[in-house]
């Protein structure tokens, strides 16, 4: 996950009081990217917007063995390829892509970076899930590009919702990679297909309180589901994410 922000420096600020993270220094040549860590290890990055046009937002890579060969199944799918592969010094390889409903994340094969070397705990990435506008067609892309089964979550409050595991995986399966959401009467009809990031927090409601008082909004109330309290909040500059506390657990919300 990365985040591309106008001002890297008020990034480090936010997070760093926010998911106690710490900050590496910064590469210019790769836009004032900056590795996060939690605990000494890292667990995310930022950098600075090259476009002010560009939007302020949180970005998921998906890892692939080969990213050119997974470009071209992305654009047989019926997605599109914003930015053609392209390398990162000895970091590894990178292409911008779309899925069919429009949502952008990025496609990573690794070579000295692989990613995340701590989640799952509080400050730390947690999850990722896709909302979708036409979501059998999206459903039907990351099958055929990533070979992901779509299963009915009726664990995540979220009519709809769907969580993706290995194809080849039993019924059941609890190894989730990712979900996806619907984009419904909630969400303004402006809203674009898009990746939600979640990070983990020791307290949602606490880590709500804190993104306010450092300049961010609320954007959908603290919910408490099977999966754990979670909110969706935008930082002090317009990246949208997610928190939440996995250990406080509850009942599905209906509705």
């Amino acid at each position: 996950m990365d985040a591309a922000l106008p001002d890297v420096a008020a990034g480090r600020r936010f997070y760093g009081e926010l998911l106690g993270w710490t900050f590496g220094g910064t590469a210019p040549e790769y836009g004032s990217y900056t590795q996060a860590f939690h605990d000494g290890k890292n667990v995310a990055a930022l950098a600075a917007k090259p476009d002010g046009r560009m939007p302020t937002v949180w970005s998921v890579y998906l890892s692939t063995a080969d990213v050119v060969a997974t470009a071209q199944r992305v654009r047989a799918a019926g997605g599109a390829v914003i930015m053609e592969p392209v390398r990162t010094g000895d970091f590894g390889t990178v292409a911008v892509v779309a899925d069919p409903d429009g949502a952008v994340f990025n496609l990573w094969q690794a070579g000295s970076h692989a990613g995340f070397e701590a989640q799952g705990q509080p400050g730390e990435y947690g999850w990722a899930e896709v909302y979708a506008r036409e979501p059998e067609r999206a459903d039907a892309f990351y099958a055929a590009v990533f070979g992901l089964r779509a299963e009915p979550d009726e664990d995540a409050g979220s009519p709809g919702a769907v969580r993706w595991v290995p194809a080849g995986s039993p019924a059941g399966a609890r190894h989730a990679v990712g979900g996806r959401g619907l984009i419904n009467t909630r969400y303004p009809a402006e809203m674009p297909a898009h990746f939600l990031t979640y990070f983990v927090v020791e307290d949602c409601d606490a880590a709500v309180a804190a993104t306010q008082r450092l300049g961010g909004r609320i954007v959908i109330d603290p919910v408490t589901t099977p999966h754990g309290r979670s909110s969706v909040v935008v930082d002090n500059q317009g990246a949208r994410f997610a928190v939440i506390d996995t250990r406080t657990r509850g009942d599905a919300p209906t509705g």
